[in-house]
Formats: C-alpha cells, sequence, structure tokens
C-alpha cells in the first residue's frame, strides 16, 4: 500500500502546478523508498533504495531518447523560424524567374514520393518541411509574380502544400517493402483467407503511386491556372498573413 504514495505526490504536485519535471521525480523518488521500506531498515538501505531508482529513472530516459528526438528538431526549427528561415526560403524561390507555386509544389512532391518508396519517410512532413520551408516558397513564387496574396490565395497554397507532403507519402510509401503499412495490409488480407507476400503488395502500389503522381500533377497545374486567373484579374490586397 506504501507504494501508492506516489500516486499522491502526482496528485498533488500538479494540483500545486509544480514543475512536472520536479514532480514525477518526486513520485519516483517516493515510490521507490516506499517499496524499500521495512520495520528494520536504517538510513544505508533507503540511501541505497534512492540511489536505485535514481538509475532505473535514468536508464529508462536512456533506453528512450529517440523519442525525444523529435522535440529537439522542433525546438531547432522554431529557432531557425525566429532566426527568419522563412523569409529566406521566399527570398531565395523568388529569384528563380521559372518558379510557380504549382511547379515547386510538383518537385516537392516528387522528391517526397520517391523518398517514401525508399523508406526515408522520415525526411518531409509538415513540422520539419512543410510550415518552415515548402509553403514559404510557395507563396514567394506566387508573390514574386502577382505581388502581396490575398489571405483566400494564400491559406489555398498552404493547403496544397500540405496536401502535396500528405499524398505524396501515404502513395510512396507503400512501394517499401518492410512499411508498418504493408505489414498492417497483409495482416488483414490474411485474418480473411487471403495469403499474399509483402513483395507483391509492393508491386501492386507502383500503378497506384504512379496515379497519385498524374492526378495530384494536374491538380497543381489547375493551382497555377487558377492563381494566374484570379491574382491577374483584381490587384493584389496588402493584408498579409502570420
Amino acid at each position: 500500500m506504501l507504494v501508492l504514495l506516489g500516486i499522491g505526490v502526482v496528485v498533488l504536485g500538479f494540483a500545486l502546478r509544480a514543475n512536472p519535471l520536479v514532480v514525477v521525480m518526486a513520485a519516483a523518488l517516493t515510490t521507490g523508498l516506499a517499496a524499500a521500506w521495512t520495520p528494520d531498515a536504517d538510513l544505508q538501505m533507503m540511501y541505497d533504495a534512492a540511489l536505485a531508482t535514481i538509475a532505473a529513472f535514468g536508464k529508462a530516459f536512456n533506453d528512450s531518447r529517440y523519442v525525444s528526438i523529435v522535440w529537439v528538431v522542433l525546438a531547432a526549427i522554431g529557432l531557425l523560424e525566429r532566426a527568419g528561415l522563412q523569409e529566406r526560403a521566399r527570398i531565395a524561390i523568388a529569384n528563380v524567374k521559372a518558379a510557380t507555386t504549382g511547379r515547386l509544389l510538383w518537385l516537392y512532391f516528387v522528391i517526397r514520393q520517391a523518398a517514401a518508396a525508399l523508406g526515408l519517410t522520415s525526411l518531409g512532413g509538415h513540422a520539419q518541411m512543410v510550415r518552415p520551408l515548402v509553403a514559404p516558397m510557395a507563396e514567394g513564387a506566387a508573390e514574386s509574380k502577382y505581388g502581396a496574396l490575398p489571405d483566400r490565395e494564400r491559406y489555398l497554397i498552404r493547403a496544397h502544400a500540405a496536401s502535396a507532403d500528405n499524398i505524396a507519402l501515404f502513395f510512396g510509401e507503400d512501394i517499401f517493402i518492410a512499411i508498418a503499412s504493408i505489414l498492417l495490409i497483409k495482416g488483414f488480407l490474411e485474418q480473411n483467407g487471403i495469403i499474399v507476400e509483402p513483395l507483391q503488395l509492393s508491386i501492386w502500389a507502383i500503378p497506384t503511386a504512379i496515379a497519385a503522381l498524374l492526378i495530384h500533377s494536374l491538380r497543381l497545374w489547375l493551382l497555377d491556372r487558377r492563381l494566374k486567373r484570379v491574382l491577374e484579374a483584381k490587384p493584389a490586397q496588402s493584408e498579409v498573413a502570420p
């Protein structure tokens, strides 16, 4: 029963709005010491129990440290954005005269889909690539041709940037034989009496990925047409979204 004191420490700590890390550490120490407590326990035994608890806490953190890497990456992206990453991306793409929003997103789509087909699904992503780089570059390509963008077209470009990442990843990763989605499909089919090999699923995913590429290429071509029709037809507004 004494080991349940750790739960009480957690409840009390969060009720007092204490630092979460301190609360968790205090709860772990309380549970560890409570588990080691006996009527014959002396200070040396409790000291050893505290050290063992801290060692177990550190081992658990070390074993799962790769889970925390994504938070380090997000912090790095935040610092780069604060230093002007998005502005530099807009300026860089504005200097490329042949670049349009549709062409830029199409190029990202092809690279994203090809990387996913090779199992490199972590090379893109909304937090790592779309928000800090792809979307600002797509907006910069449009701004270089038509000036400041109205909010409607700006958010439309951002939506297409996000969809390019989603669709390319979804239809590209199934080509890679060792991806989780292939194993999920194989397991589902086997449960329903259909025996297939992962290689067969990967081969049949190729025509689907090509169809997705062709259809999305058409969508991006239509996006360029729409931007040209709308933004050349009426004066650009000066409002700039954050």
